[in-house]
């Protein structure tokens, strides 16, 4: 059994229309989820799964809902060769709204165009919501999507974040190539 707690508001999304969603979800891994919608709190029974990591994957498919993720971005967790990371704002600047805010449009950019070009260029979605950035990205892309957002969120220069990342992604094209 595995526990965890979403946003309430993000509950709607983890069920779906007539609970389509979630029950996707309990098909590709082989678990049966409980959802509370009260509260958030969220169970995977997954005694009944095939594979032992089948749970783990299900939290993080579930994780990543919560934070503002499609099902559809959501559920490519399921393959082995795509990871999730969560970055929480309060661990750079504390709980003041304010610089929260300011972080977070530091990695949205005016009208988007950060999170587009860092999106774009590594192949990672970016949620933003609440006071954390996630990410969902193959392995090899998340090394530099993670840098690029922990840049951004430790105060470096937008051109700079960008040259990091075309540089990383362009090492990573010629080091598949050999």
């Amino acid at each position: 059994m595995r526990y965890l707690k979403i946003p309430k508001e993000r509950i709607g999304v983890l069920i779906g229309h007539n609970g389509e969603t979630k029950k996707e979800i309990e098909k590709i891994s082989e678990t049966k989820i409980d959802v509370d919608s009260r509260d958030g709190e969220i169970t995977i029974d997954d005694s009944k799964a095939k594979d032992p990591l089948t749970g783990l994957k299900t939290e993080d498919v579930i994780r990543a809902i919560g934070r503002g993720f499609s099902p559809q971005h959501a559920l490519k967790l399921f393959n082995e060769d795509i990871d999730l990371y969560i970055f929480d704002i309060h661990d750079y600047v504390g709980k003041k709204e304010s610089h929260i805010r300011r972080l977070k449009s530091r990695v949205i950019g005016r009208e988007g165009k950060t999170k587009r070009v860092i999106e774009n260029l590594t192949g990672a979605h970016i949620s933003i919501y609440g006071h954390t950035v996630s990410i969902i990205s193959d392995i090899e892309s998340m090394a530099i999507a993670k840098r690029a957002v922990d840049m951004l969120l430790s105060g470096s220069k937008h051109s700079k974040v960008y040259r990091f990342i075309e540089r990383g992604m362009k090492k990573l094209k010629m080091e598949q190539m050999l």
